[in-house]
């Protein structure tokens, strides 16, 4: 049986992720509070701004706005889009 989570980027139970998807207390919260679809979404958004952005990921200062920008993904806050980045639906 599959293990749900209520998501809190879609405030529904969904399929939770099978392992922490980070080390430590961090990941252990994203286990327990958000969902697989949420985090392959965040994995997908994340992507997109490291390559567009031309961001350094080995940069404490990355990683800090990563981090920022995956806590208002998933509490549904305004966060950065990559530019030129055209959904799928709206091509």
């Amino acid at each position: 049986m599959t293990r749900t989570v209520f998501c809190r980027k879609y405030q529904q139970d969904l399929p939770a992720l099978e392992t922490p998807p980070l080390p430590g207390p961090r990941g252990q919260e994203i286990l327990n509070t958000v969902s697989a679809k949420a985090w392959q979404e965040w994995m997908a958004h994340q992507t997109r701004l490291i390559n567009e952005k031309r961001l350094k990921v080995f940069e404490p200062a990355t990683r800090q706005y990563l981090q920022e920008q995956m806590e208002g993904f998933f509490n549904n806050e305004e966060i950065d889009q990559a530019e030129g980045y055209v959904p799928p639906s709206d091509q």
